[in-house]
């Protein structure tokens, strides 16, 4: 059956794993998704969502570089909310509550209708490596298939460990078997590993609830969509998510079951999520705050299952009701399921390459939890790279590397490469220095035409791309080039607290002011003459608006973008000599020697390089 050599083997059929097998796939490689439950393909294993701050934005990213996570988020989701509108267009960050079963149906249904891509459930116990390089997998069943290139995308099944209270049990998921085997060979090969913990919620009852109780969150009035793609449309119904707080009662009731806590009694050793504790976390991290927000979220349109975000927690099954019944509007709860905590093992990303190849194993990739990071959005990103650069291995051509300027995909990995991590990774909006660049609204026109090379998004969605660009640049020119009377514009300030003018001015320089919004200088004829011409719809007069009033700003993070290009364009050579560099400090030396950075840039941002240790280094590449 697997008589043939495939080009790219990709093993776990999760976020990253279901990324990387349509890129691969889609790039013209012959694929196979192996993974231990095909029913289970792109499982939303935590929280039914996608999005969020600064994940929104890589989602939008993953989008643009013709991944598919953007379109199914749009057509399974239930709500849609663009969080931080309050605050500048860098933080505007795109978010939708999805349903859970739909976002895994369309996502199989998707793969299903990727040419080039075949599927086998079976465990892949370990890997065919010959010279340092992978050449096929081995499967529970005893089959050995061939591969040019293997994407490991293993998620929290690589040994996993269930706890709930002081029962433990293996488990890559709540019903799923943990994965066996590739661990240990990986660490017989020279990979160091290590242990991760994450947790979820329990999933309870919505008829059970006292909706009227709970603070009703609504969607967007106006609400928008992921997908830069004309496939998907904007939701035209939402479902409401509710919103509960904890009590000096609930913790109390908690405390009860910290004895049987394998957070507190020393079961879990290892470390789990800074920005996603659990509950029992944050009542003894936090212990001065009285209450804590919940998040009552629907799973889905018809389901009346509900996730409570905000309660995740290993504590014993009984405690974690007794616990939640004290909660105002879950009086009468009942549990589908309790929450519980899993750990699992993860291999250090500085043992990995920019594509996220290895550098033990010539053409093994691993991308998402295995790396060290947690959320889908982090994970997907990271499949669509493997995937990308496995099958452009395959296809002998040039890596796809993304850099901290062009996408949070490319801070994400080198974050990952260059500092390591030590606890589950997530992505933040202030993780990036140039996130005025990185915004969610002009991911398509960053990265669009890097897709299209690749041959992942079409001529027609490039076009659409650039149609985009060109009307939101002349009506940018517009407003450079048009001016305003005195008598025109002086009503519109005062009507906002504007200081006055009194004499005709550029309206550029009228709109730049931070009081002055699209919607009053729309109220000038010839503005609003120009866009009834152009035809010009919300998302390019919003791309102008953002041009307009954050040029400023945009330039300077270009300017200091190019700046730190020119450094990244200092290649190191691989077989660079460290230790001869004795005038360099012992620490820089080895963190060089293990990680071993590609360029002046990347070595920069290495902790334990100071600037000396980046200017020795320079004198000894004759710089």
């Amino acid at each position: 059956m697997f008589e043939n050599i495939y080009d790219v083997i990709v093993v776990g059929g999760g976020h990253a794993g279901s990324e990387a097998a349509a890129a691969a796939a889609n790039m013209g490689c012959s694929t196979l998704l192996i993974t231990m439950n095909l029913q289970n393909i792109a499982q939303m294993s935590c929280n039914p969502a996608m999005g969020g701050i600064a994940k929104g934005q890589i989602v939008r990213e993953i989008d643009a570089l013709g991944g598919y996570s953007g379109i199914v988020s749009d057509t399974s989701a239930i709500q849609f909310k663009m969080l931080n509108k309050s605050k500048g267009p860098a933080m505007w960050s795109p978010r939708v509550q999805s349903d859970r079963m739909r976002f895994a149906e369309d996502w199989r249904l998707m793969l299903e209708g990727t040419p080039n891509l075949d599927f086998y459930q079976d465990m892949v116990s370990g890997l065919i490596v010959e010279n340092h390089q992978v050449v096929g997998v081995k499967t529970s069943l005893g089959l050995e298939i061939k591969a040019k290139t293997v994407v490991l995308t293993n998620g929290t099944f690589l040994n996993g460990l269930i706890h709930i209270g002081d029962k433990n049990f293996g488990g890559g998921r709540a019903g799923e078997r943990a994965a066996t085997g590739i661990t240990e060979q990986l660490v017989q090969l020279g990979f160091e590993s290590g242990r991760m913990k994450t947790g979820t919620p329990p999933r309870v009852d919505g008829r059970s609830l006292d909706y009227s109780k709970m603070e009703v969150q609504p969607g967007d009035d106006v609400p928008e969509k992921f997908s830069y793609s004309d496939i998907t449309k904007p939701l035209t119904r939402q479902r409401d998510c509710h919103m509960s707080y904890t009590s000096p009662l609930v913790h109390d009731l908690l405390r009860e079951g910290f004895d049987r806590s394998p957070m507190f009694n020393g079961r879990i050793q290892s470390t789990g999520p800074r920005y996603c504790p659990s509950i029992e976390d944050k009542i003894n991290r936090f212990a001065t705050k009285e209450r804590h927000q919940l998040f009552v979220e629907p799973e889905g349109w018809n389901t009346v299952e509900v996730y409570v975000n905000g309660f995740s927690t290993s504590l014993p099954e009984d405690v974690q009701f007794k616990a939640l019944r004290s909660v105002v509007g879950f009086e009468n709860v009942k549990f589908f399921r309790p929450g519980y905590a899993i750990e699992y093992d993860y291999f250090p990303p500085t043992q990995l390459k920019h594509t996220l190849e290895t550098k033990l194993v010539k053409g093994l990739f691993f991308a998402g939890q295995i790396n060290g990071t947690t959320g889908y959005e982090e994970a997907a990103s990271q499949g669509l790279m493997a995937g990308i650069n496995a099958a452009l291995q395959v296809q002998e051509k040039v890596e796809f590397i993304l850099k901290r300027n062009e996408a949070y995909i490319g801070v994400l990995v080198d974050d990952l490469i260059t500092k390591g991590t030590e606890e589950p990774y997530r992505m933040f909006t202030s993780r990036a220095e140039y996130r005025t660049l990185l915004r969610q609204d002009n991911a398509d026109l960053r990265l669009s035409p890097k897709g299209y090379e690749l041959g992942l998004v079409s001529e027609k969605r490039l076009k659409r791309m650039e149609d985009k660009h060109t009307k939101a640049q002349s009506f940018v020119e517009f407003f450079r080039t048009t001016s305003v009377s005195s008598e025109d514009i002086n009503p519109i300030l005062k009507d906002n607290d504007s200081a006055l003018v009194n004499q005709s001015g550029k309206l550029f320089k009228i709109f730049a002011r931070p009081n002055i919004a699209m919607e009053d200088i729309r109220k000038i004829e010839s503005v609003e003459a120009y866009i009834q011409k152009h035809d010009l719809d919300k998302e390019i007069i919003e791309q102008t608006e953002i041009q307009v009033k954050y040029s400023g700003y945009i330039d300077k993070e270009k300017n200091n973008a190019d700046k730190l290009n020119r450094l990244e364009d200092l290649k190191i050579p691989s077989d660079f000599d460290y230790s001869k560099l004795k005038s360099m400090s012992i620490e820089a030396r080895q963190k060089l020697e293990k990680i071993q950075p590609r360029t002046i840039s990347q070595a920069s941002r290495i902790s334990g390089v100071s600037p000396s240790d980046v200017s020795v280094l320079l004198v000894y590449m004759g710089r």
